[in-house]
């Protein structure tokens, strides 16, 4: 007799499992499906990406004038919980949104639909885990889009972390001070995910998966590369804060590996700007966000 499938469920997050394979799938549907009917969405369009890659100026440029009559922060605040879980394909957009919080309009609120009518199409998404002797190291990928904020000049770091085909760690946020080049706003990106790097590095050691080998910093800047792996100062660096030389540190002690990716290649760009459809989605399927899910009857 074929057994009952029965999906596990902890904070909202469903676990399939598929041990055949030696898969899991981690989704949301259900929580994204009640958001939607929260917000009277759930029978409206789907769109292919979060967020529009020519309407940023726009939002940025609006007459931001509060619109109380929007539940702006109620839905900003619900997809903020599905961004720390499963789905850090949206949390770019809604990072960025979550800027005009205290002076939204109805152009932002019009973002947010936007979001939701992704994740219409987009509800059996999740991340997907496959257990493989190739691909349980460590993969951290970082990038940062130079000056990329137009109201304050500041760059946006991405980065995230992959283990077993999925991801596992991800952050998108804004850097605290102006870059004045594109190597700086990537060394500091990079430094950024080092600190998470080695939070990583020993919870898995914790977990008895110690790593031995160098964790691989993937980076599309080959100044910044250079700029970790060799010491001397020049005109150039000398302004950059002492904190951030904590990743020169951690490379000497062969705790990560700074190696090259290309462009086109950097998953982390996911997380630093607004893409086109067909990159966005190829980028998000590499880290393991999409729909492979569990087929098999739990045993």
């Amino acid at each position: 007799m074929r057994l009952k499938r029965v999906i596990p469920i902890f904070l909202s997050v469903s676990i399939e499992r598929d041990r055949e394979n030696c898969s899991i799938f981690l989704h949301q549907r259900d929580y994204v499906e009640r958001i939607l009917t929260r917000f009277n969405m759930i029978e409206a369009k789907s769109l292919s990406v979060p967020i529009d890659l020519h309407s940023i100026n726009s939002l940025i440029n609006s007459n931001n004038k509060e619109c109380s009559k929007y539940p702006f922060r109620e839905a900003i605040g619900s997809l903020m919980f599905l961004t720390q879980l499963t789905r850090p394909d949206i949390i770019f957009a809604v990072n960025f949104l979550s800027r005009y919080l205290s002076n939204f309009s109805e152009i932002h609120w019009l973002a947010v639909k936007r979001i939701f009518r992704y994740l219409i199409g987009t509800a059996d998404y999740g991340i997907s885990y496959c257990k493989s002797k190739e691909d349980l190291s460590l993969i951290d990928y970082s990038d940062a889009d130079y000056a990329g904020d137009i109201e304050t000049r500041r760059s946006t770091t991405g980065y995230i972390f992959t283990l077993a085909e999925g991801s596992v760690s991800w952050c998108s946020r804004r850097q605290k001070c102006v870059s004045v080049s594109t190597t700086e706003a990537e060394y500091v990106a990079a430094s950024m995910a080092t600190r998470d790097l080695v939070w990583l590095r020993q919870l898995l050691s914790d977990l008895q998966c110690q790593c031995i080998e160098a964790t691989p910093l993937m980076i599309d800047n080959q100044s910044a590369i250079k700029l970790v792996k060799n010491p001397e100062l020049h005109n150039r660096t000398k302004h950059i804060d002492i904190h951030f030389y904590f990743i020169r540190d951690k490379y000497k002690e062969n705790v990560l590996s700074v190696n090259y990716v290309r462009s086109e290649e950097q998953c982390a760009d996911v997380y630093t700007k607004a893409l086109t459809k067909e990159r966005f989605k190829y980028l998000i399927n590499k880290v393991g966000i999409n729909v492979k899910r569990a087929e098999k009857a739990l045993e």
